[in-house]
């Protein structure tokens, strides 16, 4: 419950700040008009994302014993593919996420009017319902799926409410800063769904585990635990992994930590250089 909460409140607020500076800048433009074509963009991204979300529910389901190994281990390793190409966009675009989207605002409401706002509002909420609903398949496959909806749906709640806090209030938020944060949470959820994948394509038989159990600590932290199953949940943890279960985990976190301090180097250095 607790990462498809936090998947969903970030996914969620990602969405409504989007939408949120879009009927900012329309509202600036006095183009309120054109308010109702961001709405009908939203709603369908919505319609498009459940129906996509039932679509690999229902997929699933018809899978089973080694061909739904296969399948749970090829979900959890493109979502923590899809999750490690969201970290490293947001990671470039956070500084600038405004700007860029008034500036295609300006462009669709010269360019197009109501059918391109439709098209910016649409494509932008269904990019995130997409990428939520193929998260929520995986950590349901990863966890208890019964808490996955409850989890979900509180996430959006609180991802609304946060989105009408900013918006209607101070407007204020460091949304690089925000961003930075849940990419470093996002980046362990990723990993644990590669290590997750990694196990279930061992238990198929394609990965080889190479060694069973490196280490056995559920006698310590027993991952059916409550405790257990949280960390589970946020961060993969397997009380008994396998070495290639180990290997693919600790590989993911050290590559993507190292890229993303290059990339904070890098930026912190043109920054100061210009």
């Amino acid at each position: 419950m607790v990462a498809s909460f936090f998947l969903s409140f970030r996914e969620g607020l990602e969405a409504a700040l989007i939408i949120g500076i879009t009927l900012g800048a329309l509202r600036r433009m006095h183009r309120l008009e054109l308010v109702p074509a961001v709405w009908r963009g939203v709603g369908a991204a919505i319609l498009v994302s459940l129906l996509a979300a039932a679509a690999l529910t229902m997929l699933g389901a018809r899978f089973e014993g080694r061909a739904e190994e296969i399948f749970e281990g090829a979900a959890m390793l493109l979502a923590a593919g899809i999750l490690t190409w969201m970290i490293f966009w947001m990671q470039q675009q956070a500084g600038k996420l405004r700007d860029n989207i008034e500036a295609n605002v300006q462009q669709a409401v010269f360019g197009g009017g109501q059918g391109a706002l439709f098209t910016l509002a649409f494509v932008a909420v269904v990019r995130e319902g997409l990428e939520l609903a193929l998260f929520l398949v995986a950590a349901g496959l990863a966890t208890d799926s019964g808490l996955v909806l409850p989890g979900a749906a509180l996430g959006l709640l609180a991802a609304l409410t946060a989105g009408w806090v900013l918006f209607a209030g101070t407007n204020r938020l460091n949304v690089r800063a925000f961003f930075q944060v849940t990419n470093i949470l996002l980046l362990f959820f990723a990993a644990g769904l590669v290590a997750h994948g990694v196990h279930e394509l061992n238990e198929a038989g394609i990965i080889p585990a190479v060694v069973e159990n490196v280490w056995d600590l559920n006698f310590i932290l027993d991952e059916n635990s409550i405790v257990g199953s949280l960390m589970k949940a946020l961060f993969g943890y397997n009380g008994n992994p396998s070495l290639t279960e180990v290997f693919a985990y600790g590989g993911y976190v050290a590559i993507l930590l190292g890229v993303m301090s290059y990339m904070m180097r890098k930026r912190n250095l043109l920054s100061t250089t210009s």
